[in-house]
């Protein structure tokens, strides 16, 4: 029993970890977009939302399945899903 609390709360701590990363990414995305806009550079930041969309796209990719989202590739069927 202790056992498979302590392995649920390594996939908690993973999954927090992976959330965390990808939030990172993505503000930094919205910062740098934000940025390019005050600076009134077109092409750079044309560039940075196509990097962004695809970026999610990438993520959402590795993230679904079903009315289940998950935040990293799954190895095995059970896994915890983030949302249900």
């Amino acid at each position: 029993m202790l056992n498979t609390y302590r392995q649920n709360q390594k996939q908690q701590s993973e999954l927090e970890k992976n959330i965390m990363f990808v939030t990172t990414i993505y503000d930094t995305f919205e910062a740098l977009e934000e940025t390019l806009g005050k600076l009134k550079l077109e092409r750079p930041l044309f560039l940075v939302y196509l990097a962004k969309k695809s970026f999610a796209e990438e993520v959402f990719k590795y993230a679904q399945k079903d009315d289940q989202i998950y935040l990293s590739p799954k190895q095995k069927n059970n896994q915890r899903p983030v949302l249900q």
